[in-house]
């Protein structure tokens, strides 16, 4: 499928970091001087002139789904909170493929964060069924800069993975002149004698597929009335509302002359009762056998496929089960041939 690929740099350069500082329950508050934030950020940066290994192409549905997962947890929590998940793409040689991600569930004790690797396995387990071409490649947070509570779950994120890479969100930023993102990997430098893992940052262009690119034009493209805060889909949807508001005030309408005509406050027009009696026998006509057939033929045809979809599957399961049996049952064989031919030279032996 045709991608299109727009070229975007983001380079992060330690000298001029200001990260927040992080409370203990996850939320991110604004550091109270731009000093300690500075210094917080470089004491985890490598040295700029670091020359990453590897090149990067995001899919925008990573973005959509982290701002998502950001947005829902400050509307449940009431603040702002800081999220974590995990990444999944396509690694060739130097050059990462991110094509989707999930939520990663976390223990918070003190100031520490802790990934639940319980609640990853069980995760990446489900999605491997799924997309059984895509391996977890790093993890994602939001933030400004990375500080040293970033670097310590990119080290617990680093036993999962050996070269895992960090995206980090600032679902706050007004800069609209670039996305408010950026990527980094880890390497092993000697710091006072010490080797210590610090975070290099890394260039990424964007990738979409075609129908990538329709979906998320679809949804995220914006309206152009005063405010900006509609998309095309929310005002659709506030349309059908309008329209189901306006049906339920008409026949309420209809019900209370009815029920004045039964009670005898309204005399009865013939004409307009006549309507009302046509549009109430309306409803029953989906009832009737042609409906009922054709929605249990619909039925009936979802669980075919479904079923034909259970029966696919159990047969390359009991395909790859034979295909094992068979070179199990190979090498046994070939074993058992060597054992013979060993012990029949000993037996000719004079």
């Amino acid at each position: 499928m045709e991608q299109m690929e727009v070229d975007v740099e983001m380079t992060a350069k330690a000298s001029t970091s200001v990260a927040p500082s992080t409370s203990g329950d996850g939320s991110n508050k604004a550091p109270n001087a731009g000093t300690s934030a500075t210094t917080s950020s470089s004491n985890v940066m490598a040295d700029p002139s670091t020359v990453p290994s590897v090149t990067i192409s995001l899919h925008p549905l990573v973005i959509m789904n982290i701002s998502e997962h950001w947005t829902r947890i400050r509307a449940q929590a009431g603040e702002v909170c800081q999220v974590y998940g995990a990444l999944i793409g396509k690694q060739k040689g130097r050059n990462i493929e991110v094509m989707n991600s999930f939520e990663l569930k976390t223990d918070v004790v003190g100031d520490d964060v802790f990934i639940s690797v319980d609640y990853y396995m069980a995760k990446e387990l489900q999605y491997k069924q799924v997309f059984s071409d895509m391996d977890f490649i790093g993890w994602y947070t939001t933030g400004e800069y990375p500080t040293e509570k970033e670097l310590a779950i990119h080290k617990q994120i680093s036993e999962m993975n050996e070269c895992p890479i960090m995206l980090q969100l600032n679902p706050l930023s007004r800069n609209v002149d670039q996305l408010p993102l950026k990527l980094y990997e880890s390497v092993i430098d000697i710091v006072r004698s010490e080797a210590t893992m610090l975070l290099v940052p890394l260039t990424y262009t964007l990738a979409t597929e075609e129908a990538e690119r329709i979906g998320v034009d679809h949804v995220a493209r914006m309206s152009t009335n005063d405010t900006g805060e509609k998309s095309f889909v929310a005002e659709h949807l506030v349309a059908q509302e309008s329209a189901i508001k306006m049906l339920k005030t008409r026949i309420k309408i209809v019900l209370k002359y009815i029920q004045d005509v039964e009670a005898g406050k309204l005399s009865a027009n013939q004409e307009i009762l006549r309507e009302v009696y046509a549009l109430s026998h309306r409803l029953p006509v989906m009832q009737g056998n042609a409906f009922k057939e054709e929605f249990y033929t619909q039925c009936n045809d979802v669980g075919l496929i479904s079923y034909l979809g259970a029966m696919t599957k159990g047969c390359n399961d009991m395909n790859h089960f034979v295909n094992k049996f068979n070179v199990l049952y190979d090498r046994q064989g070939s074993g058992r041939r060597l054992r013979g031919t060993s012990s029949l030279v000993w037996s000719t032996r004079p």
